[in-house]
């Protein structure tokens, strides 16, 4: 039998677990983590890896001189982008070859943000990905209002689940709806996603510490997008968190087919460029007025529309 040390070059193949700006971090099937160059091919005008290989994908790699090279990769079943930060032309691939998006939120300490949440619900639903809502935080929740909003979204059609990172409410629940699937989480900055990661995967400190003592890199921060996979299928991608998110590639009608819970009034409205605002025999509105459709998700859609309404006319 051929061993490993006797494959054809590119043979190989390993997860990419994080991305700098010209290597890699790559965790085989088996083994310890490498760290990897990359062939100079896949690097872009800015001699940086761009979007050319990013957390999730399948890599072809080889090993010259006793060190990983990545030489390309598998192509990818699906992935999930937004618009780069400062620079609306451009489009970053956050991870790819997901099986579902997590959204993690608050209710408090920051506030729940209905714009943001909707944006990457509509962003996962444009790359055909499943979602979930986490509301963390739910052990400073006075008030009671996580519930009204779980109930919003699940009329939406999104899983939720209350979970406290802290008191460890909701943490086993959600541990089983990722098992066996690379889940993306994301969320807003200082929801606590982080901290619920660790919660989720006890001793993932010390994981990460062997990454690093392998790298050579310091402690671990969450500053770009980073795979964590503590059992055999079951990978977390921690991301930093965000305090914007803009869509890529979607446009106004892309929009409402975004909305779920929108699609099956779809058609039925007086006006075939109806923008479920105003419009006499709107069946959205309709739909909103008699609580089929949260106000809430309505309102944060209108808001997005008008968003990208000025795009799409000066395009």
């Amino acid at each position: 039998m051929t061993g490993a040390a006797e494959r054809p070059p590119g043979e190989r193949r390993a997860v990419v677990a994080r991305v700098d700006f010209r290597s890699c971090l790559l965790l085989p099937a088996e083994g310890d983590p490498l760290e990897a160059t990359v062939r100079g091919r896949l690097l872009g005008r800015t001699k940086t890896l761009g979007n050319a290989l990013v957390v999730g994908d399948m890599a072809r790699y080889d090993v010259e001189d006793g060190r990983a090279v990545v030489t390309g990769a598998e192509p990818r079943r699906n992935h999930f982008s937004r618009r780069a930060p400062g620079d609306p032309a451009r489009e970053q691939v956050v991870a790819a070859s997901l099986d579902q998006v997590v959204l993690v939120t608050s209710i408090v300490e920051p506030d729940f943000r209905p714009g943001f949440a909707d944006r990457v619900l509509c962003q996962a639903e444009h790359a055909g990905l499943p979602a979930r809502l986490v509301v963390n935080k739910v052990d400073l929740d006075d008030r009671g209002e996580t519930r009204a909003v779980l109930e919003d979204y699940a009329r939406a059609g999104y899983a939720g689940r209350a979970v406290s990172a802290k008191t460890g409410e909701g943490v086993e629940h959600l541990r089983r709806a990722c098992r066996g699937r690379r889940s993306l989480f994301v969320g807003h900055s200082g929801v606590g996603k982080s901290t619920l990661l660790n919660a989720l995967v006890p001793g993932l400190d010390l994981l990460v510490g062997r990454v690093n003592s392998k790298t050579g890199k310091g402690r671990h921060i969450t500053t770009a997008a980073w795979l964590i996979r503590p059992e055999p299928e079951f990978e977390l991608i921690d991301t930093p968190g965000m305090r914007t998110f803009a869509l890529w590639g979607v446009g106004p009608r892309d929009l409402e087919q975004a909305y779920t819970e929108f699609r099956r009034f779809l058609g039925e409205c007086r006006f075939a460029n109806c923008r479920h605002d105003r419009e006499p025999g709107c069946a959205i509105k309709a739909a909103v007025d008699v609580g089929e459709i949260s106000s809430l998700r309505h309102d944060s859609f209108l808001k997005l529309l008008g968003e990208l309404e000025p795009e799409t006319a000066g395009a």
